[in-house]
């Protein structure tokens, strides 16, 4: 009996919200106890229901009643030293009984307190039991015909919002279900019938749909195993011919190694025999040159002698000369030995390249034959937006990522707006920052159609750039429209050019400080537009883009300020 106190004492101090121990718990005028957190957190979604209503409207979770103002909650001391004597002796909240209705399970409406899980749901009383409410469904006569049903949460959708009668009939003529009442008043005259004749027709369609739907799940599995033998048909001869092509490309490789060797042997295996041949010749010359040196030096002294018997004696010997036979067996041709086989390799190489060719496209147009499906029709693209109205549709909320901008580039609360500033910022180290450069980038990765406007003032660059333009670095690569990966309208009042990959081209001065930018990444397209009551052309670039892209701003100097602003 004892142990039965201490339960319901644990009950007492539960909290109706979350229901466990109470922790610092208030109590609400009408005497309810809950916890400060658990409360203030339901009228907290109160506030936001009623925002229109300054005064604000609360109510108890428990009995419904209404207060006005908010409650002012202070600690219910009680309670507070109840909670904290049962820890000290070591009891907790009861735990979860599965017979109580939890926020998921529907609730016995007949039960007070705490609510008890509902067992069925009884469509003429249009209520939900708990087993002991129940009881009286499986004991009194009238009650026992009651239609009764799994726990249900749209009983009340049973009820007609004109007569609050249980809508027991349909109008066939309608479409819809209707009470009694309805049926001598609305729809009088309207072929109408009982909800349960409806119910039995509509089961009969039903059935026909559910085979209708099995029919077509057996029918789409078999396409589904189909389709599977395909995949597989297709991976297997996909494999074998590349296997197969493989094979013959590295016997073609192989074969052309080897002639290669081939010609370069012979090559140099005639290179050296012509090579040793002429200098096998070379040598023998410089020797005869050698010998007729020497005599040419020794008829120079017998020229210059005074005996003239000597002369005489000596002169015949001398003056005989053997005769040369290498001088007249060479013969000068222009330097062209080996062109003849430059020429034969470069004749293989081009009917190889004209093989390959006809070959390579005999085999491109067999791999566009290979369809399983049929081709899809492509969707059709949408137009070019032509007026503002039009560009007004992607309109996008850019926001500008803190951890991308320099030190001195401010950023307003809702970091839309950038002011760069003589003060260093104490923005925290991040790798993203930009370090060198007073430049940031937004938040937002854009794809798709996306248009923006710009409200610049000073100098800056209203830019677009992919996320892995460089921070760190003092070069130009770090430069918003100096590099490949980024593009940039530098305007400064003056004059006004659009920058990408460090060359610039001047374009018409825009008569507004707001700038509107078209993106359409899928097609390649980025223009930039004045926007000075009419839209006008700027600039516009066709390129592929690769990545997402970011909005970007850059300035010139401090006090110069860039808004993405919500365009009007």
């Amino acid at each position: 009996m004892a142990q039965k106190g201490v339960h319901l004492d644990q009950e007492t101090i539960s909290c109706p919200i979350c229901l466990d121990l109470l922790k610092d718990p208030v109590t609400v005028p009408c005497g309810h106890s809950y916890c400060k957190s658990c409360i203030e957190t339901h009228w907290d979604g109160e506030d936001e229901e009623d925002e229109e209503d300054e005064e604000g409207v609360y109510s108890c979770p428990q009995c419904r009643r209404m207060f006005r103002p908010r409650p002012v909650l202070g600690k219910n001391t009680m309670l507070a030293a109840l909670v904290e004597e049962l820890k000290k002796t070591g009891l907790q909240a009861a735990p979860a009984d599965p017979c109580y209705a939890g926020p998921e399970d529907v609730a016995c409406d007949l039960c007070t307190g705490r609510k008890r899980k509902a067992s069925n749901s009884c469509l003429q009383c249009l209520a939900s039991y708990c087993e002991e409410h129940l009881q009286p469904h499986y004991e009194a006569a009238p009650l026992k015909k009651h239609k009764l049903v799994e726990p249900s949460r749209t009983l009340q959708e049973n009820l007609c919002s004109h007569h609050d009668e249980v809508m027991k009939m349909f109008c066939r003529t309608d479409q819809q279900s209707i009470c009694y009442l309805c049926s001598v008043d609305q729809h009088k005259g309207h072929d109408t019938v009982s909800a349960a004749a409806e119910r039995t027709e509509r089961q009969r369609e039903l059935e026909g749909s559910r085979a209708n739907i099995q029919q077509r799940i057996q029918d789409r599995e078999k396409d589904v195993e189909l389709l599977q033998q395909e995949l597989e048909a297709i991976n297997g001869s996909a494999d074998k011919a590349v296997e197969h092509s493989e094979k013959m490309f590295t016997e073609l490789i192989r074969l052309m190694e080897k002639r290669r060797s081939d010609v370069k042997q012979q090559l140099r295996s005639q290179q050296q025999t012509e090579v040793s041949g002429v200098k096998e010749l070379q040598e023998k010359l410089e020797q005869e040159i050698t010998e007729l040196k020497r005599k040419d030096a020794e008829l120079h002294k017998l020229s210059h002698t005074q005996d003239h018997v000597h002369f005489l004696r000596d002169y015949p010997s001398l003056s005989t000369l053997s005769p040369s036979t290498h001088s007249s067996s060479i013969k000068t041709r222009p330097l062209t030995y080996f062109e003849d086989v430059t020429k034969a390799v470069s004749g293989i190489r081009d009917k190889l390249q004209d093989a390959l060719t006809e070959g390579w496209t005999n085999i491109s147009h067999t791999l566009t034959e290979v369809q399983v499906l049929p081709p899809q029709p492509r969707p059709k693209p949408e137009p070019y937006p032509k007026t503002r109205a039009d560009f007004l549709k992607y309109s996008r909320v850019i926001t500008l990522d803190p951890n991308t901008a320099h030190d001195h580039v401010l950023l307003s609360k809702r970091n839309r707006k950038a002011m760069l500033m003589y003060k260093k910022q104490s923005y925290p180290s991040h790798p993203d920052r930009f370090m060198d450069y007073w430049q940031v980038l937004s938040t937002e990765g854009l794809t798709g159609r996306c248009y923006w406007e710009v409200e610049w003032r000073g100098g800056v660059y209203v830019a677009v750039s992919y996320s892995d333009i460089s921070r760190a670095e003092s070069s130009a690569e770090c430069v918003l429209g100096h590099n490949d990966y980024s593009w940039a309208l530098d305007c400064d009042g003056k004059s006004c050019n659009l920058w990408h990959c460090q060359e610039s081209r001047s374009v018409t001065d825009p008569r507004s400080s707001r700038i509107g930018v078209y993106l359409d990444h899928s097609a390649g397209i980025l223009s930039f537009y004045s926007i000075f009551g009419s839209m006008t052309l700027l600039t516009r670039f066709h390129t592929k883009f690769t990545q997402p892209l970011h909005a970007g701003i850059g300035f010139h100097y401090p006090g110069d300020t860039a808004e993405f602003c919500k365009p009007r």
